[in-house]
């Protein structure tokens, strides 16, 4: 599970977001002026206009995953998953809908250590495998992972720039997996939903699963919008071992 290993910012605390909305991203709109001069007009990101919250749930896909699904689904929300790549080699079918239905999928490694523990072959092991896994799944390769844990450092970030990949952590955390309570872990969503915010939760945790469905309709409410986090970038790239929301944001 993901405990938050960064300052206090991304912290215990706990709270999530809503509405919804499919990976848009900036387009050149090609025009003829009065003179019959040709001008381009960058199209304005999804999120500069609209109150968007990235939804992210790490270590499925797993058996209460498809009951998540249907509720964002219902809600029209996109989301993020950070899936394992030994529950993607278990459950394929899984993962393949997760991305039929528009959700992005990130590498959240094969075993879920704390890759500041392991070696520099460990960390490569763990990730790469995963990658591997889903790309031979869904056809395409990750362009994101969350490290475990939140756990990173120089080193970790180091590796993941040699795999091309960002590292995605989060503005807050529900801490789920510790409150097992459908009311405490809608409660924390509600508190930590934040325009451009990042939520970390889990869909192996069934009071998630169950609490979502409340969260959804509160937060479409407020007027939020459920994206995915390249959705949410806003047509940014992120540099390959970057950290993203920055430490303490």
């Amino acid at each position: 599970m993901s405990v938050l290993s960064v300052p206090a910012a991304a912290g215990g605390a706990a709270a999530t977001s809503s509405a919804a909305v499919g990976n848009t991203t900036s387009t050149a709109v090609s025009r003829t002026t009065s003179t019959g001069t040709s001008a381009s007009k960058a199209a304005k990101p999804y999120c500069a206009t609209h109150k968007c919250l990235a939804l992210t749930f790490d270590d499925g896909p797993w058996p209460y995953t498809p009951a998540l699904l249907d509720t964002l689904k219902k809600h029209k929300a996109k989301a993020t998953f950070f899936v394992l790549g030994r529950k993607v080699a278990n459950r394929p079918e899984m993962t393949q809908r997760i991305v039929n239905e528009g959700h992005e999928i990130g590498n959240h490694t094969w075993t879920h250590p704390e890759l500041t523990k392991l070696s520099d072959e460990e960390i490569l092991s763990e990730v790469s495998s995963t990658s591997d896994i889903i790309q031979k799944t869904i056809g395409t390769a990750p362009t994101m992972m969350r490290p475990p844990s939140g756990a990173t450092n120089s080193r970790v970030g180091a590796l993941m720039a040699q795999l091309g990949l960002p590292q995605i952590l989060w503005t807050g955390s529900t801490l789920d997996w510790q409150a097992r309570n459908t009311k405490v872990i809608a409660k924390r969503t509600l508190a930590l939903a934040k325009r451009n915010g990042v939520i970390l939760l889990h869909d192996i945790v069934p009071e998630t699963v169950k609490a979502m469905p409340g969260v959804l309709t509160k937060l479409e409410k407020q007027g939020y919008k459920f994206v995915t986090v390249t959705t949410l970038l806003q047509g940014r790239t992120l540099k390959p071992g970057e950290i993203y929301p920055p430490r303490g944001k």
